[in-house]
């Protein structure tokens, strides 16, 4: 049986480079921020009931998703993140777990969801959370320099998100992802070996 391991972590925390690092060494990578797309993308199987939903004002003339205005009303209503979560999520997991079932043979595989702390039901698709963490200030820098969003932008994405202490409850494994590339590709490949293992059956517990 094939071991899932539900890599998360906070914007900025560096779960994305993490994520590589993994697939590098040859680890099955299932993206669910990469799954979402997929489903909105032009034809996306969620269209449908987005624009049932939400109406036409979130599409285009040539019926594409209008991202930063439903991404603006999701900011600004809580009810209207009520109804994107709720037909978005069913959705993602059915596709998590239809890939899931492709690597069945293999002795772990990740899962890259940056709202598993947020979205319980998500938890029941992996069997350990692994989550990347580093310091605020951090994390602020890396998503400013590479977004180009203000200090402000980001941390109102911050404040939507997961507190670290909610991160750290649901974590079976951290890992400090706050110094060099270098560094983080030697713990992920300690975290590798760790898997392996686990997935053995030869240890338990945390890494």
């Amino acid at each position: 049986m094939t071991i899932w391991i539900g890599l998360t972590g906070g914007i900025g925390s560096g779960k994305s480079q993490a994520a590589a690092e993994f697939l590098y060494l040859g680890v099955p990578l299932i993206d669910a921020d990469a799954i979402s797309r997929q489903l909105t993308a032009p034809n996306g199987a969620a269209l449908p009931a987005i624009r049932e939903v939400f109406g036409d004002t979130v599409f285009d003339e040539n019926a594409c998703l209008k991202r930063e205005v439903l991404r603006n009303l999701v900011f600004s209503s809580g009810g209207a993140k009520n109804k994107l979560e709720a037909l978005m999520y069913p959705l993602i997991s059915a596709e998590i777990s239809r890939q899931q079932a492709l690597y069945s043979g293999r002795p772990y595989g990740v899962v890259e969801i940056p709202l598993l702390t947020e979205k319980p039901a998500f938890r029941a698709l992996v069997d350990r959370v692994l989550l990347i963490d580093c310091e605020l200030e951090i994390r602020l820098e890396r998503v400013m320099q590479r977004s180009g969003l203000k200090e402000e932008e980001v941390l109102r994405i911050m404040d939507a998100q997961a507190s670290d202490k909610e991160r750290w409850a649901v974590a079976d494994d951290i890992l400090r992802n706050s110094a060099s590339a270098a560094e983080l590709k030697e713990k992920i490949g300690r975290l590798h070996r760790f898997y392996q293992s686990f997935a053995k059956g030869e240890i338990v517990g945390s890494a």
